[in-house]
């Protein structure tokens, strides 16, 4: 075997994001957990012990400090024991139900409204990061804008060993260009093939010749069954790149993302930057990925919506 021919290999680390260990298998955090503990121990029993029994001090001294190792080593459910705790608690205070904007603002209940003596909770204003979409498909964040780029999956398994080799070059090498982060987002997402196939047996009798109206038939009965009996998934790949780095402008998120679908397509995958249309389908898909696609797609913010046909709303 040659060397083109051999196989691609290497090791990938199980955690790209474990912090670097300061001292003793520790990271800086768990360290500074530990001295704040030694040093409020450490204080307590200097303010105490000419007052408090000797072994009462120690018992107070070993709990907490007990407490507070494993507090600091500890994880759980991949987080360590102090953020899974934090999190925990502002979950346990955050709103339950929340509300766009403008609805949560009110803080009394209107004349009309019969509340008796029960306590009517309002529900939170709803924050969303985005705040706008362009035509282009730029969106806006704050201080901040993100493209969008649809991009196909590609099996490296079905590659010769020497197009593994340059699919993964060309991998690194847009990596190595990235100068800003830049997201990658994989999802599978159900099809509706009910749908299609009532739209191919509606347009299969406008057909010129007979015999594509009765392939295209044919076809809407084969996915109407196969919708029937089984859940087909398609796959998605999102990869959302911010304006950030050195290229900065109105624009430098969709230039960002129009560099990466070039890019990525050495590596013989079919990308789209999507607009502002596309954007806001995928937005909506991600917020929401157990509902079917619409026919036509969802409408950009202030796009004017129009139709020359009727439609029956639900």
């Amino acid at each position: 075997m040659t060397g083109e021919d051999a196989p691609v290999r290497a090791k990938m680390p199980a955690d790209i994001d474990a912090p670097d260990k300061i001292l003793y298998g520790l990271t800086f955090r768990q360290m500074a957990i530990l001295a704040v503990a030694g040093t409020v121990i450490y204080a307590g029993w200097h303010a105490l012990h000419t007052v408090a029994p000797m072994p009462v001090l120690l018992a107070a001294a070993v709990v907490v400090g007990g407490v507070t190792f494993g507090l600091a080593v500890g994880r759980r459910d991949g987080l360590a024991l102090d953020v899974w705790l934090l999190r925990g608690v502002r979950h346990s205070r955050a709103p339950r139900a929340l509300a766009s904007a403008g609805a949560g603002d009110t803080a009394t209940v209107p004349d009309w409204v019969d509340a008796g003596e029960t306590k009517i909770t309002f529900p939170a204003p709803l924050k969303l990061p985005a705040e706008a979409i362009d035509r282009d498909g730029q969106i806006h964040l704050g201080g901040t804008t993100a493209g969008i780029v649809a991009a196909t999956s590609l099996n490296l398994g079905l590659r010769s060993h020497s197009e593994q080799h340059a699919a993964v070059d060309a991998f690194g090498r847009w990596l190595n260009s990235l100068n800003a982060p830049v997201q990658i987002t994989v999802s599978a997402q159900p099809v509706d093939l009910a749908s299609h196939a009532a739209v191919l047996a509606d347009g299969a009798e406008d057909l010129p010749h007979p015999a594509l109206s009765a392939a295209c038939a044919d076809h809407a009965e084969f996915l109407a069954e196969l919708a029937a009996h089984r859940d087909p998934l398609r796959r998605q790949v999102l990869i959302t790149c911010r304006g950030l780095g050195a290229d900065t402008g109105e624009h430098a998120a969709r230039r960002r993302a129009d560099d990466a679908a070039r890019a990525l397509q050495a590596l013989g995958v079919t990308t789209r930057v999507l607009d502002g249309a596309g954007a806001t389908a995928a937005l909506a898909a991600a917020a929401d990925p157990y509902r079917p696609a619409r026919h036509g797609g969802l409408a950009a913010p202030g796009q004017t919506i129009t139709s020359s046909g009727k439609q029956n709303l639900p």
